[in-house]
């Protein structure tokens, strides 16, 4: 696997930007149940819920009529409220928070929409989550098509700029969280197809990604963390490269949102979805597979937990995590409920069989 850091020297040799800090090559991983083996070790039972939903530009595309910008903080505390119950009722022992903009981050607080939490209001949210048997992980996401929340400085990608600023919310959040043990740095969908309705488009490739990952992964180790991400962007599209570059220090949260996985039964498309499932448990990866409910598909998460346990290795299988895809608002109450439920059900049918 190349040397973050010889590759980081090359890198900026050529010409890139040449802010960086000293590269740390391996991370603190204080995992929980720290005298097992993470095939023994909990399974990580885990939802993702949006604080901010502002990782789109203004205008995406007519079937997806929810996504946008949003200037002011719209969220549904009793929604939030019952959701987080509703985990620790269901057996979910991890929350993964999309925390975006919709906090006031000391370090910097002008990219905060209107009547974003403070950071001692995130931080009482965060103990009574804790209190309920969840381990809250922040998530940001550093896609350049994802990262509308960024303000101005989604359009500053891979500057000097962008990196300090990256750094100093890294660093925040993850004292605001108390050193967490995750950090999601989401990092998928950049590509031109996923910003065709954008009104600015910003894609990065090559080196100029990889630098700019490799940066945010340090950050995030330097934070006594590991960085976890989508990695459909480079792994459906670039295999080779992906597990040649990929730090096996990353946590990989592939996804497939359809019902079925048998790959016998799947189109030449949807079958590169769920092989990387295979190939990053063949290649040594620790991963978190992925489902979601956001499209009402009520088998996907079970039938994803189902081939997690058939077809990959304990070893490297820490967990699952369900998803929603939809702003935390009571429109969406029914939907975001439901899904908890779901995976609450997928989990007591995994433990029937360990």
């Amino acid at each position: 696997m190349t040397d973050r850091r010889n590759f980081i020297k090359q890198v900026s040799a050529a010409g890139a930007a040449s802010f960086l800090p000293p590269v740390v090559t391996s991370f603190p991983f204080a995992m929980n149940n720290l005298n097992q083996s993470p095939a023994k070790a909990e399974k990580v039972w885990g939802c993702l819920l949006h604080l901010s939903f502002n990782m789109w530009e203004e205008y995406i595309s007519p079937h997806r009529p929810f996504r946008g910008f949003r200037p002011d903080l719209e969220l549904s505390e009793p929604l939030w409220n019952d959701a987080v119950q509703k985990m620790a009722d269901e057996g979910v022992n991890m929350i993964v928070i999309d925390l975006g903009d919709a906090v006031r981050y000391d370090s910097h607080p002008e990219i905060a929409v209107n009547n974003a939490w403070s950071t001692s209001r995130l931080k009482t949210e965060l103990a009574k989550m804790r209190k309920l048997g969840l381990e809250p992980i922040p998530k940001m996401n550093f896609s350049a098509g994802h990262d509308t929340w960024m303000g101005e400085y989604s359009k500053m990608v891979s500057t000097e700029k962008y990196y300090q600023v990256c750094s100093d919310l890294i660093s925040e959040v993850c004292t605001l969280f108390d050193k967490p043990r995750f950090f999601h740095l989401g990092m998928d969908e950049e590509s031109y197809s996923h910003q065709t309705y954008q009104n600015h488009i910003v894609i990065r490739q090559k080196d100029v990604w990889w630098k700019d990952f490799y940066f945010l992964v340090d950050e995030v180790e330097k934070q006594g963390g590991r960085a976890w991400i989508w990695p459909d962007y480079m792994l459906w599209n670039n295999p080779d490269e992906f597990f040649k570059k990929m730090p096996k220090s990353v946590v990989q949260s592939n996804w497939y949102y359809g019902e079925n996985l048998n790959l016998n039964q799947l189109n030449e498309r949807t079958k590169v979805y769920v092989q990387a499932y295979l190939d990053l448990d063949a290649h040594g990866y620790d991963q978190i597979p992925t489902g979601s409910y956001h499209a009402e598909n009520e088998k996907n998460i079970m039938n994803t937990v189902k081939f997690g346990e058939q077809k990959l290795g304990a070893k490297h299988l820490l967990g699952f995590l369900q998803t929603f895809w939809k702003p935390t608002i009571e429109e969406y109450r029914e939907r975001i409920l439901k899904g908890i439920e779901l995976v609450g059900e997928a989990k007591k049918e995994f433990e029937k069989g360990n």
